[in-house]
């Protein structure tokens, strides 16, 4: 522990990391970097398809492009820093980055709560409402839609960044986690943090809880719609257009729920790690393949680039 506080200043933070730094630590390194480089790939070729082909320039995927971003960034704001802790063996992040870093993070989280709760009204819309679906999901109202879920993460980062980074801290400022978070950070500060804690669960409320709840509500819809419709082929379309949705949605909301909405006694460290792992790493590397493999369009768009490409090539 001595070295581990040699290697900071005062103001500097210890993160312990996920791996001890020995030959069974580089496994799983590797292992996440495999994972990382996986989800910078798959999310930025479909942004790419969604930006070139002209078939996917509606709604629904002009607000999964905005995922695919806040999960390139999710991910990239957390892996690299662990990774270079983990190789060069230097702990220490300084006060300025953590708070950066918990600040994009926050970001980044809070606006995927919301864009979730977007894309399922816009299913909703599409499978319930589908003559009004050009009136009520236009090009304005989806712009509308993704500029109020990157507004509304910033101001909620803003106001939970200002005010952990103000908190005191004492001893050698040892985060137990692998990147800077609210839980870790308030279990070494040395003032009472009780009633932020009540903040926090709000928080919760208005960006895990709220766009959950609207989520469920749109797909309680949808499958009385789907199950009302006479196409066995039109049921079939519509339950695989919209698993693909529940999938990403359970993986992500389930873990995050159980991190952030449990009383402060039933925490445990290694808990934490494993819901954070899935939320800023498993998941982003996951929202490309599902959302392309269970798809045609994306599926479609995807042949006929590689198709492009091959001929160009011959």
């Amino acid at each position: 522990m001595w070295e581990k506080e040699n290697q900071t200043s005062a103001r500097d933070f210890i993160l312990l990391g996920l791996f001890h730094a020995n030959l069974w630590g580089w496994l799983p390194l590797t292992f996440i970097l495999i994972i990382y480089m996986w989800a910078i790939t798959g999310n930025t070729v479909l942004i790419l398809l969604i930006r070139l082909n002209s078939q996917l320039h509606t709604p629904m995927y002009f607000l999964l492009s905005h995922l695919s971003f806040m999960d390139i960034l999710n991910i990239s704001n957390v892996v690299p820093k662990m990774a270079s802790n983990f190789i060069s063996g230097q702990l220490s992040i300084t006060f300025g980055g953590c708070g950066f870093q918990l600040f994009l993070y926050i970001i980044f989280v809070s606006a995927e709560c919301l864009v979730f709760a977007a894309m399922s009204y816009d299913r909703y819309v599409a499978i319930c409402h589908p003559l009004h679906y050009p009136i009520l999901m236009n090009n304005q109202i989806s712009v509308g839609m993704a500029s109020g879920c990157w507004l509304g993460g910033i101001i909620n980062s803003t106001i939970h960044t200002a005010y952990v980074l103000h908190l005191p801290y004492c001893g050698t400022r040892v985060l137990d986690h692998f990147f800077c978070e609210i839980p870790a950070m308030l279990k070494i500060s040395c003032a009472d943090t009780s009633q932020y804690e009540g903040g926090v669960y709000v928080s919760a409320i208005f960006f895990v809880v709220i766009p959950f709840c609207i989520i469920l509500a749109s797909y309680a819809q949808i499958l009385c719609t789907v199950l009302h419709m006479k196409s066995i082929e039109a049921q079939k379309k519509a339950f695989s257009t919209c698993s693909s949705h529940l999938i990403v949605v359970a993986m992500y909301y389930g873990p995050f729920i159980f991190a952030y909405l449990r009383p402060k006694s039933y925490h445990t460290t290694s808990q934490d790690k494993v819901l954070a792992i899935l939320y800023t790493i498993v998941t982003p590397m996951l929202n490309p393949i599902i959302y392309s493999l269970r798809n045609k369009d994306v599926l479609c768009a995807l042949k006929k680039a590689l198709g492009k490409t091959l001929t160009h090539r011959n």
